[in-house]
């Protein structure tokens, strides 16, 4: 094997082939030695060094093809004249106490960004701790404590992964995508060690995006005082949807007859649908008004919803206001009771759903991490190690690959 190779393949500077040997089949080991340029003081970088003898560390290089590459590196020991010390040089290729070069690290990360951990170590011919070592160690270096200084607008929410981890409150940052926080449980008290690193941090929160928990805003006006709470539209139709499933299921206990039991059925998810994208082909909007028609109440409450939805889509702020007041109104007066409810909690929100025409922002983006953290954690079979489940997370922004765990 020439010298060149080592270069140009292993990025191995300052060292030369001196021996190459086929242990195994598939592993060859490539004794390699320090050249003169590579004599230098581990402390003080001079070249006024004595050489003292080697030492011998076998390192694992990057496989090429299926033969795996062992380097076994004589590392000089030098005693230096300015320092007085005696001392084993530096390599620039492998860091301190590990069996493996660099470039072998990266070729393991890469893998990992492909591929799931097991078999990573597999094609490296390694064990799966030594690949998830390597991802723990450099997902530490770049994530384990995100900036918060540069933070403007965020969005809060929860997410519920299974019997095991429970519930996770996650703040992601609107402008960049990236995950800035993770909180054990659900509600106000997971978010207080996030609090107390943005004051910290003397970060300038303008707006916040959560759901329409009075936990979340009464934590938002306690701890960022001059930050915008927006309610926004995922939430608020959400909300009217799960009313509109249990008005139904009250007319359906209620009906007497068995035509109007008939008509109900069955509509639950076209009720949830908006008038424009019924599938005429399944003749959806047929059964649909048939319900309706059979059903005054249910009428009442699925046109206005279509009408809510034109809430955000006001020419601005003070139209907006207006056409809020009179929905408030009409679903007041409409007399059912689960809609004159949801009209209370709309009043309610009043300012936090205006605010949406001064800050456009949403949880949307934030709905959409969390399918991709549901899918990361389901494709890993689950987390055992937590610290590194939120390092995986922390660095979901910069995923460009498929969610494998």
């Amino acid at each position: 094997m020439s010298d060149w190779m080592l270069y140009h393949v292993w990025r191995i500077r300052g060292y030369k082939v001196a021996h190459c040997e086929r242990v195994e089949s598939e592993r060859i080991v490539v004794t390699i030695t320090a050249t003169r340029q590579a004599l230098r003081c581990p402390r003080c970088g001079t070249k006024d060094v004595i050489r003292k003898g080697v030492n011998t560390r076998l390192l694992r290089g990057v496989p090429v093809g299926r033969t795996q590459v062992h380097f076994a590196a004589h590392i000089p020991r030098v005693h230096c004249g300015r320092c007085g010390l005696t001392r084993q040089v530096r390599i620039s290729f492998a860091e301190e106490k590990r069996r493996h070069t660099r470039q072998f690290e990266r070729y393991a990360l890469q893998l990992a960004q492909l591929t799931t951990t097991a078999h990573a170590a597999r094609h490296l011919g390694v064990a799966w701790d030594t690949v998830r070592d390597i991802e723990t160690r450099y997902l530490g270096k770049k994530h384990s404590r995100p900036r918060l200084k540069h933070l403007r607008q965020l969005a809060i929410d929860e997410i519920y992964l299974g019997r095991s981890v429970k519930f996770l409150t996650v703040v992601l940052d609107l402008e960049s995508g990236a995950i800035v926080f993770i909180g054990r449980g659900k509600g106000a008290e997971a978010l207080d060690p996030f609090w107390k690193r943005l004051r910290g941090s003397r970060a300038r929160i303008e707006a916040v995006a959560a759901d329409m928990s009075p936990a979340y805003a009464l934590a938002v006006r306690k701890h960022l005082p001059n930050a915008v709470l927006v309610n926004d539209r995922f939430h608020v139709i959400k909300l009217y949807n799960e009313m509109l499933t249990e008005l139904r299921r009250e007319l359906y206990r209620e009906a007497t007859t068995q035509l109007d039991k008939e008509a109900l059925k069955g509509t639950r998810w076209l009720l949830l649908k908006r008038l424009d994208n019924l599938d005429e082909s399944r003749n959806e909007p047929g059964r649909l008004l048939q319900a309706l028609k059979l059903n005054q109440s249910l009428a009442v409450a699925y046109y206005l919803k279509d009408d809510l939805n034109e809430f955000w889509e006001q020419p601005d702020k003070w139209a907006a206001e207006r056409w809020q007041q009179a929905w408030i109104e009409d679903a007041a007066g409409s007399g059912i009771r689960l809609l004159q409810k949801f009209a209370k909690t709309l009043a309610s929100r009043r300012n936090s759903l205006l605010a949406w025409y001064d800050y456009p922002i949403s949880t949307g983006p934030l709905e959409a991490v969390n399918n991709k953290i549901k899918l990361l954690n389901r494709q890993a079979f689950g987390y055992r190690n937590r610290e590194f489940f939120d390092l995986k997370l922390f660095a979901l922004h910069n995923a460009r690959y498929a969610l494998i765990g």
